[in-house]
């Protein structure tokens, strides 16, 4: 699953963790720094130089959060949001064509297991 992922999103240049972070802001809209580490899964580090690398490309832009001056909120630019859609809709598809071996009623297991899962999971943190 995740080699047919990766693939998925390489032809685009980008890797997991910047997929994932403009995902997360196409879905979620502009978010502070603190949440997209927590959000994506990334190290402080790691997000950071992932938001390096996505504002070097002119695909996001990060600003002062006017409640907290401490604190950045990163949001898509027009091209972020460009691309990520094309990439997000290349990878939907992609991923439903991944798992397409699955019957109805076996995606819906697996759907059921997953969020369970992952609500265990994040009841932990």
């Amino acid at each position: 699953m995740e080699r047919n992922a990766l693939q998925s999103i390489a032809c685009l240049g980008l890797g997991l963790s910047d997929f994932a972070v403009l995902e997360l802001l196409l879905h979620k809209g502009p978010q502070p720094v603190h949440a997209i580490s927590r959000k994506v899964l990334l190290a402080s580090g790691s997000t950071t130089a992932a938001l390096d690398r996505l504002e070097a490309r002119g695909l996001i832009q990060r600003t002062v959060d006017p409640q907290d001056l401490r604190a950045r909120i990163v949001d898509l630019t027009d091209a972020g949001r460009r691309l990520i859609v094309e990439a997000f809709n290349k990878h939907a598809a992609d991923m439903e064509q991944t798992m397409a071996v699955l019957k109805p009623a076996e995606r819906t297991e697996l759907v059921r297991l997953l969020k369970k899962v992952g609500l265990w999971a994040e009841a932990r943190l």
